[in-house]
C-alpha cells in the first residue's frame, strides 16, 4: 500500500507576504485544512467521507429529520445535502421516506446499520481529538475553546456583511 505523502507544515513565521496582515486568519486555514484531511483519513476507516458523520450524528440524536433541516443544522445547502444522503442511503446507513403529514417532504432517518458505525464514529472523534489536543492541559483545552467560540461569533456576525468580490467588466462583444 502506498503511503501518503505528509503535507507541508509552514514555520509559524513563514507567511505569504499577502497573509502577513491575516497571521489568525491564516493560522486558522491551515488548521482546519489539517484537522480535515486527517478527519478524512480516519472516516475512510469506516467508509465515511468528511462530515457525512456530522449527518449521522444528528440523525442519531435527533431520529427522523426533515432533509431540510437536516441540512440546516449542519449548515449544508440543499445540493450537497442531497448528494451526502444518496450516498449514505447508497451504503446503508440512512433510508429517505416521505412524510405522511406533507407529502412535499422527505424525511431522512438512521437505519439499524447506522448504529453499528455510532461507536465507531464516537471512537475516530476522540482519537482526533486526542491527536489535535492531546499535549494540552485541561485548562489550554478550555483556553482554545473559549478563543474558538469567540472567534467564530466574530466571523458569524460579519457573514451577511461581506460584500460578494468585484467582477470585471464583461468585454463588449
Amino acid at each position: 500500500m502506498e503511503s501518503e505523502a505528509m503535507p507541508q507544515v509552514p514555520e509559524a513565521g513563514e507567511l505569504p507576504k499577502a497573509a502577513r496582515r491575516g497571521p489568525i486568519s491564516h493560522a486558522i486555514f491551515r488548521v482546519a485544512r489539517l484537522h480535515r484531511m486527517l478527519a478524512g483519513q480516519l472516516l475512510r476507516e469506516v467508509g465515511l467521507h468528511p462530515a457525512q458523520e456530522l449527518v449521522m450524528m444528528q440523525l442519531w440524536d435527533r431520529g427522523r429529520m426533515r432533509q431540510t433541516d437536516l441540512a440546516r443544522h449542519v449548515d449544508a445547502d440543499a445540493a450537497t445535502m442531497t448528494r451526502t444522503i444518496q450516498r449514505l442511503e447508497k451504503a446503508g446507513f440512512v433510508r429517505r421516506v416521505r412524510s405522511t403529514s406533507d407529502k412535499r417532504s422527505v424525511l431522512v432517518e438512521p437505519t439499524a446499520a447506522s448504529q453499528a458505525l455510532r461507536q465507531q464514529v464516537e471512537d475516530l472523534w476522540a482519537r482526533l481529538e486526542d491527536y489535535a489536543a492531546g499535549d494540552l492541559t485541561d485548562a489550554e483545552r478550555g483556553g482554545t475553546l473559549a478563543v474558538l467560540e469567540r472567534l467564530e461569533t466574530n466571523l458569524a456576525a460579519h457573514i451577511s456583511d461581506a460584500e460578494p468580490p468585484s467582477r470585471p467588466a464583461a468585454p463588449d462583444a
